[in-house]
């Protein structure tokens, strides 16, 4: 099948390379010239696991091409799935101007009857308007379908290629049949695909990730708690995952959630219930314990060190706001490295793959590490922010003698606390 993705983002590009890979001509497009002139080189602007490999391989093959002419694209396609970001306005809603912009081009372009996708993370009802959109700047024939992605960065082309379920929200049988034949090679072993209407999967995706959201903000409260009358998080953490009604997904204290997800929809979602008079509280203190926990870690550095931290430097490992991603979108790196910045300290920061990113939301502040250990040369004391597997076993011995003083903040809780201790280092965890 001929299909176009449109927006060569995170979800566009993951898209597109998965779909090319069972076989689909995809043309992947996008209005930024240099991006589609990299893509063309096999360079991949974002790092994801295996995303490199599938990309290269489908290009290959000649079943993955990219472009920047949306009206070809269309024109050649079946089915055009609308994968272009919407970011959060001021007011916490998703902005859809970039997805009503690609609708009225579709619309513009077609010259048969199409499937339009929204694939983009999109508030209820949005659908209703790019069909509108779609209509009046058109004649013929087409359906609008809801189809969000649950991708997890750091494991997105294996959530693409063998997913959990596929939500198809459509209220037409043509376009359902269509969408169903797209996605079967992925679900040879069990029919995950779940058909619903519209309104219902595009509410779906914010509800699961306001309640994944949720889960990690409970947990931190607990973890907070747990610090004030003696209990252990971690004893509590697995006492709960262990019980089939909770499971031990997203479970972790830390540092709270980040990224280009979690955020922007826990956002959108309390706005959309403001929108129509049904204030979301739980949404809202999911949202304001996310804040706070990121101040709380602050304060456990301020509690050591003081809040003039002139002279102080402080080592860093981890940007990105997850492992295996180079996003740092919402991470919490940046507000506990700007918070150390403007108390005057300084920072040596090191991460696997984030150091590009870390440019854009950092610049030049912050001094790049060229390893995990040479971050640590001089500093006053080690904060680990990113729970990478590189750091998970460091040299502890080659840590102590680096650091002035032996104390390690960790928002991770990488260690185990009664073994660090009897290393000879001062240990401030989450919870514990």
């Amino acid at each position: 099948m001929r299909l176009t993705v449109i927006g060569t983002g995170y979800v566009g590009l993951v898209a597109g390379a998965c779909l090319a890979d069972m076989g689909n001509n995809v043309t992947c497009v996008d209005n930024n010239l240099e991006k589609l002139k990299q893509l063309e080189q096999g360079i991949i602007p974002i790092y994801e696991p295996g995303l490199d490999e599938l990309v290269k391989a489908n290009v290959a093959e000649h079943r993955l091409s990219f472009s920047s002419d949306i009206d070809k694209a269309v024109k050649e396609a079946t089915v055009c799935f609308i994968a272009v970001g919407t970011p959060q306005g001021e007011d916490g809603s998703a902005d859809l101007q970039y997805v009503f912009e690609v609708a009225k081009s579709i619309a513009k372009s077609m010259n048969g009857y199409k499937v339009i996708v929204d694939k983009s993370t999109v508030p209820v009802g949005t659908a209703e308007k790019v069909a509108e959109i779609i209509r009046q700047n058109t004649d013929y024939d087409f359906d609008v379908v809801s189809n969000p992605e649950f991708l997890k960065q750091g494991n997105a082309v294996d959530d693409f290629l063998r997913p959990d379920r596929v939500i198809i929200g459509s209220d037409s049988e043509k376009a359902t049949k269509i969408m169903q034949e797209i996605y079967a090679p992925f679900l040879r072993t069990a029919n995950r695909i779940i058909l619903m209407d519209i309104k219902s999967a595009e509410m779906t995706k914010y509800a699961a990730n306001s309640f994944l959201a949720t889960k990690i903000s409970f947990m931190n409260e607990i973890a907070n708690l747990c610090e004030k009358v003696g209990a252990d998080a971690e004893m509590v953490r697995i006492g709960m995952a262990t019980d089939t009604r909770i499971g031990n997904k997203f479970l972790f204290p830390g540092l709270g959630y980040g990224g280009s997800c979690f955020p922007k929809d826990v956002k959108a979602l309390i706005r959309t219930g403001y929108e129509h008079n049904n204030p979301m509280t739980i949404a809202e203190a999911v949202d304001k314990t996310n804040k706070k926990q990121r101040e709380l870690f602050i304060k456990k550095i301020t509690d050591v060190f003081g809040t003039d931290l002139t002279g102080k430097t402080f080592a860093i490992w981890g940007l990105s706001f997850k492992p295996k991603t180079n996003d740092m979108r919402e991470a919490p790196s940046i507000t506990i490295i700007n918070a150390l910045l403007d108390m005057g300290a300084k920072v040596q920061a090191y991460d696997p793959k984030a150091y590009d990113t870390a440019q854009f939301y950092l610049g030049d502040k912050v001094t790049y590490a060229g390893s995990s250990y040479d971050a640590l040369k001089n500093a006053d004391s080690l904060i680990v922010l990113t729970e990478w597997n590189e750091f998970r076993r460091p040299d502890f011995e080659r840590i102590k003698q680096s650091l002035k003083r032996p104390a390690i903040f960790d928002g991770r809780n990488l260690y185990e606390p009664t073994r660090i201790k009897e290393k000879g280092f001062s240990y401030y965890p989450i919870g514990r």
